[in-house]
């Protein structure tokens, strides 16, 4: 038994580690199903309101790339049909025994036996479609509820750590400790370091962790932006270092104060990325905002008989959809130049980022290619783009106070965190007036530690809200370099008042 314990356990390991795989994987899946599957019932049903079946429509859906998993999908489905021989509703079923997701299994299983119980398509997709986005809109609100609950929880984590340990900083680094509890804690000044600038930022990464996998974004292909923050945080990173290792600029940097230094290379490390990104996302907001009018204006004119090409042409003349004007001039000009529908969505998709308003223009043009668009499945699209816009401005608006959240807790980490210090010394003036000045010059060099530890972990708070707000890391950089400056002007004032109050200098 002994020889063999170190093999079972290794087998175990090994299979449980794939095991673990598997699961991942599964769940990873599961979730990208369940995030296109109403966009993509959606599509079916409008392909099945315009007389096209659904094994057609799996085979559109295999040139879709704005629904990846789906794709995946249709290509497996299609490989069953073309090539294993089997029927499209064999192939459909064995989908659903195999997926993970309850929802599309639902819909699969149930497509199934409405045709064989010769139901009618187009009426089944309608109400699959109902229930789907019903589950989507509750779904959206239990989501809004799990994001508050992680956000109150992260501004509980901040103030609480840095409260206990300034504690514990301020009794272990002075003989204050041995006078009220007769016991000494090791102490050591890069505990401070450690604690500020590893402990705490490495909490935050866990729960920017975990924001991410709540939260996903509507914008698409964010990477431009944070290489906008590249030379600007190399050329802040170097210029902070020469000031830390450079004798005369350290003695600079001492004099003008490392918080005020901080504050100022964070925020010009945030600011070319945040001003990109707050052009991007105010140009793709407005077509998200704007794109359930344009679509509702193309259905309307469908229904009085114009083509779906004029249909277009007329709803791009509308004056009232701001930025989302300038494409909808190009759309207009590329079809009276006669391109093709497709060749405008290619070129369209080059300019706009935003994910719900590429994925409704995709149906719009497969519907309309496939039979002429007739108004009944334009009329589904546009119903649907405004529930869907619906949701997405309710839970923009639950989220927002968050926001202002965390200018709250910025100012009271940096008010917290002071009135702690200060009530120490407090109790050790008045305890042992001998120990004051002492006291007073450690707990000077520690709040400016704090201080710096602070700005950064405001900094940093700014990219879990920006995740939070938005969906996407990238808005956080606005945040970042607000919250950042927030945190410098609450404890400066701060400790400005409290230090003077008891006839001492501010630190930093």
């Amino acid at each position: 038994m002994k020889h063999g314990e170190p093999e079972m356990q290794s087998s175990k390991g090994f299979l449980g580690k794939v095991l673990g795989r598997i699961t991942k994987t599964a769940s990873e899946e599961t979730e990208e199903i369940e995030r296109e599957l109403p966009f993509a019932v959606m599509l079916f049903t409008l392909m099945a309101t315009s007389g096209v079946s659904l094994y057609e429509s799996w085979k559109r859906m295999r040139k879709l790339s704005l629904l990846p998993r789906f794709r995946k999908e249709a290509e497996e489905v299609v490989r069953q049909v073309e090539v294993l021989g089997k029927d499209p509703l064999t192939a459909m079923y064995d989908r659903a025994e195999k997926t993970n997701s309850k929802i599309y299994r639902d819909f699969l299983s149930g497509f199934v036996s409405s045709i064989k119980s010769g139901g009618k398509i187009a009426d089944y997709m309608r109400s699959k479609l109902r229930s789907i986005f019903e589950l989507r809109s509750n779904a959206m609100v239990r989501l809004t509820e799990k994001i508050a609950t992680l956000v109150e929880a992260y501004a509980v984590m901040l103030i609480v750590t840095l409260c206990v340990y300034i504690l514990y900083v301020v009794l272990s680094s002075t003989s204050m400790m041995e006078l009220l509890a007769k016991t000494s804690l090791p102490t050591s000044p890069y505990m401070a370091y450690l604690v500020t600038f590893f402990v705490m930022p490495l909490i935050s990464f866990i729960f920017m962790l975990v924001a991410h996998n709540f939260q996903g974004s509507t914008l698409l292909n964010l990477k431009d932006v944070y290489k906008r923050a590249l030379i600007p945080m190399a050329a802040v990173s170097g210029l902070l270092c020469a000031f830390a290792f450079v004798p005369s600029l350290s003695e600079l940097a001492h004099s003008f104060g490392w918080p005020a230094l901080l504050t100022i290379g964070l925020t010009i490390m945030s600011l070319p990325p945040a001003i990109y990104y707050y052009k991007i996302a105010k140009v793709n907001y407005n077509a998200e905002d704007s794109l359930p009018s344009f679509l509702r204006d193309v259905t309307e004119s469908q229904k009085i008989g114009l083509s779906p090409e004029k249909s277009i042409i007329h709803a791009t003349k509308r004056r009232d959809y701001g930025r989302f004007s300038q494409f909808l001039d190009l759309i207009r000009g590329q079809i009276e130049w006669g391109v093709s529908l497709k060749r405008i969505f290619e070129n369209f998709s080059q300019k706009i980022r935003s994910w719900l308003v590429l994925v409704n223009f995709m149906m719009m043009i497969e519907t309309i290619e496939i039979g002429g668009g007739p108004a009944r499945a334009l009329e589904i699209l546009s119903e649907y783009s405004e529930k869907e816009h619906e949701v997405q401005v309710n839970k923009r608006a639950l989220l927002r106070p968050y926001v202002i959240l965390a200018f709250v807790w910025s100012v009271l980490i940096a008010l917290t965190t002071t009135i702690v210090a200060m009530t120490v010394y407090i109790l050790t003036q008045l305890a042992t007036p001998s120990l004051s000045i002492a006291i007073a010059s450690s707990l000077q060099s520690q709040i400016e530690v704090f201080s710096l530890g602070i700005i950064l972990q405001c900094w940093i708070s700014g990219f879990f809200i920006g995740k939070i707000s938005e969906g996407n890391f990238a808005a956080g950089f606005k945040y970042s370099a607000l919250l950042a400056i927030t945190a410098y002007i609450s404890l400066f004032l701060s400790q400005n008042f409290f230090w003077s109050a008891f006839g001492m200098s501010a630190a930093g």
